[in-house]
């Protein structure tokens, strides 16, 4: 970790595999192995805001939480969605993200 994150940070996607069962787990594997750009990376991070409410996240609070490694893995041991409940999130961000990145380039295609 070279930075503060305070979104969920790709780099914490590898201490979340044995958050749940084996589904998950390949999931997680899945996801680290991608860039954080790519857009399955980029739903997984945009679920992980969700659960883990980056967006109220502050300095103080990331210290507070032990960053988002810690954080993350905690919110899932908490979390009372189940793992289908789990990928069913993933699943609809990544629909989000290929609708966003889909109306940007129909955006990109007008102005070119």
């Amino acid at each position: 970790m070279d930075r503060t994150e305070l979104l969920y940070a790709h780099w914490a996607t590898r201490s979340l595999q044995n958050a749940r069962d084996s589904k998950w787990k390949k999931l997680v594997q899945e996801i680290q192995a991608l860039p954080e750009t790519h857009p399955d990376a980029l739903a997984f991070q945009l679920m992980m805001v969700r659960l883990n409410s980056c967006v109220t996240c502050d300095a103080r609070k990331y210290v507070e939480k032990g960053g988002c490694a810690r954080c993350s893995i905690t919110t899932l041991s908490f979390s009372k969605d189940s793992e289908e409940a789990l990928l069913a999130r993933f699943r609809a961000a990544r629909k989000e993200i290929n609708q966003a990145l889909k109306e940007q380039n129909r955006e990109l295609d007008k102005a070119a």
